[in-house]
C-alpha cells in the first residue's frame, strides 16, 4: 500500500523559520535540563565599618543546596519549606568554612565566627555569620570546603571587601585553603 505524502503549502522561508524555531526550542529545552545544578557558590566577607564586624555571607543555589543536603544527611531535605533543614545545612556550611587572620602586629588567630541566621531569597539560600572586628588584619587564610565533599567540580568563590577594595579567592579542584594578603 502506498501512502501519500502531503506537501506543505507554506512558502520556503516560513518553513525554514518554523524549522529553525523548533531546533532552537529543543536546544533550549536540553540546556534547561542540564542547568539545574550550577555547582558554584559565592561567599562575601565584608569588613563592615558601620557595625565594626566582619560579616560573612554564603550564597548557594537553592536547588544545589537542597540536592547536596539530601545526599549529605541521607534523607530528603526541603530547604525552601523547612527552617530545621536550613539550620542543618547552615551547620554543615559553618563546619566547612574557616578564617585565620594575621594581624599587622604579628599575631595570628582563627576567627570564631558566630551564626547569625539563614534565609531563602528567590533561587538562593543565604547563610550568615559574623564576628566583632579585632585589630588591623594584614592577611587571611581561608578554608572553604562547602559542597566540595559532595561534588568534585564544585567551585567556591570568596570575595573579601575592605575599605573599597575587593580581593577574590577561587576554590577549585584540590584547593582546601587559600591565602590573601590585604593592603593596609
Amino acid at each position: 500500500m502506498r501512502t501519500k505524502t502531503q506537501k506543505s503549502n507554506l512558502p520556503f522561508g516560513v518553513r525554514a523559520w518554523c524549522t529553525g524555531l523548533l531546533v532552537l526550542f529543543f536546544f533550549a529545552s536540553s540546556l534547561v535540563a542540564h542547568a539545574h545544578q550550577q555547582k558554584s557558590a559565592v561567599t562575601r566577607v565584608l569588613f563592615n565599618p558601620n557595625s565594626g564586624n566582619i560579616e560573612v555571607m554564603h550564597r548557594f543555589f537553592l536547588h544545589d543546596a537542597e540536592h547536596a543536603a539530601s545526599l549529605i544527611f541521607g534523607e530528603r531535605q526541603t530547604l525552601l519549606e523547612s527552617a530545621e533543614s536550613r539550620q542543618l545545612f547552615s551547620g554543615y556550611v559553618m563546619n566547612r568554612f574557616a578564617i585565620e587572620v594575621d594581624y599587622v602586629a604579628g599575631a595570628s588567630e582563627v576567627l570564631e565566627l558566630q551564626y547569625v541566621g539563614e534565609e531563602v531569597d528567590g533561587q538562593f539560600l543565604w547563610v550568615y555569620q559574623e564576628i566583632a572586628q579585632g585589630a588591623e588584619v594584614s592577611a587571611m587564610n581561608i578554608v572553604n570546603l562547602s559542597l566540595r565533599d559532595v561534588w568534585d567540580d564544585q567551585s567556591n568563590l570568596v570575595n573579601i571587601e575592605r575599605e573599597g577594595e575587593i580581593y577574590s579567592l577561587s576554590f577549585e579542584s584540590g584547593d582546601e585553603e587559600l591565602r590573601i594578603e590585604l593592603t593596609p
